[in-house]
């Protein structure tokens, strides 16, 4: 089954690697979130691309949950001791791949073919795309009025800032090759990624919202709550400070009008009533993956759903 996934994350990344688990070579296509893309020691970082791209190629530090596994980080502190920044850990290895998508990039390549190239080089059988090759920054506003990048937000002040708003800047279009996969589609998955930061900025790019909504095939979302907190991240927070309630629930609102089943974790099976009466069927299942079994599960679980 021709499965494309929205992600951006830890949480989506584990469950494109399930869904890359059970399907057959070349039938997973994940559309990444890369409104949280920066540049940083004059290096092209995508953290979202590359956490997706190391978990598919078996590379994933699964401890930490991002990053390279078996990674140094010798050449971070030496650019500290020379004076550099020092808040964005990057691994030895990890700057392999940043200095490659640059030397891409700037050699004319677009977003999009720079992936490729990479997720080739890394040996993953199943499709990579940016959400668009244009730049878009994903900002937040917290509650004392500043505006902050995203990454100064999540790293830098380690997501501790109550968010009162979320805005991008830049128009992204949506490209031949997102347009060709959702076209194709026979299963598209929002992943438990953050609703706000990672599946909107993919929403925004234009093109893709209607691309979504004029889908024949069955499009299911996963919510990244459980028990009305994240696993991972601020989601759960950022839901609450953006006025919308910390549950499964309220992320199926989030996400009326394109998506036609929402599957929620076993701990809020009492939300499932609440969720079909927003018009979509929903099914409660064990959504929480410790590890990349419980993802291949979880993906088998929906393909069957979806069937």
């Amino acid at each position: 089954m021709k499965t494309v996934c929205l992600a951006g994350g830890v949480g989506g990344a584990k469950l494109c690697e399930g869904f890359y688990r059970v399907l057959s070579p070349g039938a997973l296509t994940v559309v990444v979130n890369t409104g949280d893309d920066f540049r940083l020691h004059g290096l092209f970082i995508s953290p979202d691309l590359d956490t997706v791209t190391y978990g598919l190629s078996g590379l994933r530090d699964r401890d930490r949950g991002w990053g390279l596994r078996d990674e140094t980080f010798r050449c971070h502190a030496m650019l500290e001791r020379l004076g550099a920044e020092g808040w964005f850990l990057l691994g030895d290895q990890d700057l392999a791949i940043h200095l490659r998508r640059t030397q891409l990039l700037a050699g004319g390549s677009r977003l999009t073919e720079a992936a490729r190239s990479l997720t080739r080089a890394l040996g993953v059988r199943a499709t990579v795309l940016p959400m668009c090759d244009e730049a878009v920054e994903t900002q937040v506003r917290t509650e004392d009025g500043e505006w902050l990048d995203f990454q100064d937000y999540f790293v830098r002040r380690g997501h501790r800032d109550p968010v009162v708003e979320v805005r991008f800047r830049g128009q992204g279009r949506i490209t031949g090759e997102v347009r060709s996969a959702l076209d194709e589609a026979e299963l598209l998955v929002a992943c438990p990624s953050n609703p706000f930061v990672s599946i909107d900025p993919i929403l925004q790019v234009s093109g893709i919202r209607q691309r979504l909504g004029e889908l024949k095939c069955p499009r299911v979302g996963v919510s990244p709550i459980v028990g009305g907190e994240a696993l991972k991240g601020p989601a759960g927070a950022m839901l609450r400070s953006l006025g919308h309630e910390p549950s499964a629930l309220g992320v199926a609102r989030l996400y009326l009008g394109w998506l036609d089943l929402f599957v929620l974790d076993e701990r809020d099976q009492a939300l499932v009533a609440d969720v079909e009466r927003l018009g979509m069927r929903c099914f409660a299942l064990p959504t929480v993956m410790g590890d990349e079994r419980d993802a291949a599960r979880l993906a088998e679980r929906i393909l069957e759903l979806a069937s």
